[in-house]
């Protein structure tokens, strides 16, 4: 059973504490810096929020840099393209390792990015969490919100086990509502991910 969370927003549409994840939505998707965190207990929100900087930005100033710290990057290695495919997800602050999956023999970087996204999103669901998670493939997002990945990799012996992953993943995210932000990592602004593979 689902334990019940408290939901802060420094920078959002409307500032302030909310009792589900639904309002704290309303609130962040879509907009541009947004800044938030859930917390267990209501007095644990309510002093998170009221320590976030006064008037302007309110979020609390351990959160430095244009990226939301308390978030999840994935990232996908490949060698050769198509090629042996893995990938991994990170917590965000402080790179450390959350889920690895070891390479599947055949694939492309896009199928192991999604791949990578989706069990982002179920690992959080099996933990209870529901932290935005960055992907730096503006593609494998699009997958994700379409529901249906759209890979041209022919299917054969040498790349069914990925193909039996997407399969995987296409019926979770079918089953599941999407209930955290999918946002796309500025490589530009803020250096390779979290979570690379240091492959370029």
């Amino acid at each position: 059973m689902a334990k019940n969370k408290f939901y802060v927003v420094w920078k959002g549409r409307k500032p302030g504490v909310y009792r589900t994840w639904a309002e704290c939505q309303q609130q962040v998707s879509g907009y541009k810096g947004a800044r938030f965190k859930s917390f267990k207990t209501k007095e644990e929100a309510e002093q998170a929020y009221n320590s976030g900087e006064a008037d302007g930005d309110r979020f609390p100033k351990k959160q430095t840099g244009a990226y939301i710290e308390e978030s999840i990057s994935v990232d996908a290695g490949t060698h050769g393209n198509p090629g042996p495919v893995e990938y991994k997800g990170v917590y965000t602050k402080d790179g450390k390792i959350l889920f690895e999956v070891q390479p599947f023999p055949k694939g492309t970087n896009n199928m192991g990015e999604f791949l990578a996204i989706v069990h982002a999103l179920a690992w959080q669901k099996q933990e209870e969490m529901e932290l935005p998670i960055y992907s730096d493939s503006q593609t494998a997002i699009g997958w994700v919100k379409k529901k249906k990945a759209n890979a041209t990799l022919v299917r054969d012996q040498t790349t069914e086990e990925i193909w039996r992953a997407i399969d995987w993943a296409e019926q979770w995210i079918r089953n599941h509502e999407l209930r955290v932000p999918l946002l796309k990592w500025n490589t530009k602004a803020w250096g390779e991910i979290k979570a690379d593979y240091n492959r370029k």
